[in-house]
């Protein structure tokens, strides 16, 4: 299936396009693939802190936090200990994130 692609302009400081021109010349690629690498990778980092600020303000699951940050379980815990983040986790969501496993595993 062919992705779809819509175009997106916006106006940079000029700082901001040395940063660009930079990283362009230390990868080898053009524009459109730099600031599309970049923005991947800071929506990415986006979503995996604001789910887990959720998860730290017990309003979501650690499971359904991970899920929705769009990596694995095992990936948001490691993140939420190097980031030092209260666990909010009881025996009811314990029990959860074992069916969410079983789940996986059969």
């Amino acid at each position: 299936m062919k992705q779809q692609h819509a175009m997106v302009g916006t106006r940079l400081p000029k700082n901001l396009v040395k940063e660009l021109e930079r990283i362009e010349a230390a990868e080898h690629t053009d524009r459109s693939t730099t600031v599309r690498n970049l923005l991947t990778s800071a929506i990415q980092q986006w979503n995996l802190d604001y789910y887990a600020r959720q998860y730290a303000q017990g309003r979501l699951s650690m499971a359904k936090s991970a899920e929705g940050a769009g990596v694995t379980l095992w990936e948001f815990q490691a993140y939420v200990r190097a980031h030092k983040l209260p666990a909010q986790y009881d025996t009811e969501e314990f029990a959860h994130d074992l069916k969410t496993i079983e789940h996986i595993l059969q």
